[in-house]
């Protein structure tokens, strides 16, 4: 199971930090993907990390390129999206997946899938 947790109500320019967990999974050895779906929009993958296999190379679309940064805690098991910076655009529901993949991240085939947490920039 995985479940993300962090989202809520922030105003623009502040930070907010998502975590995403797998119960029964060692993250490293996924590819993790953050993926975002704003209203009346397509979900998209904003970030990833690939796993321990591919060091770790990560990706981030150019709309968060600069302001978000993902990354990996092996002790915790954990894996972040920490939101920099954020603006309007970026409500909407995270979602966080893994794949069982040495490969680069970007653009893989995720297999399972948290079931969001909700993100509100707002004044």
């Amino acid at each position: 199971q995985v479940v993300e947790s962090g989202g809520g109500l922030v105003q623009p320019g502040g930070s907010l930090r998502l975590s995403c967990v797998a119960s029964g999974r060692t993250l490293e050895y996924y590819g993790i993907g953050w993926f975002r779906q704003a209203p009346g929009k397509e979900r998209e993958e904003i970030s990833c990390i690939s796993s321990k296999t591919n060091e770790g190379r990560t990706y981030y679309a150019d709309s968060v390129k600069g302001r978000f940064t993902i990354s990996r805690d092996s002790d915790k098991d954990t894996v972040y999206l920490q939101m920099d910076n954020v603006k309007p655009e970026d409500t909407g529901a995270y979602y966080c997946a893994l794949v069982w993949s040495g490969d680069y991240c970007q653009g893989l085939a995720y297999e399972h899938w948290g079931q969001g947490t909700q993100v509100t920039v707002s004044s």
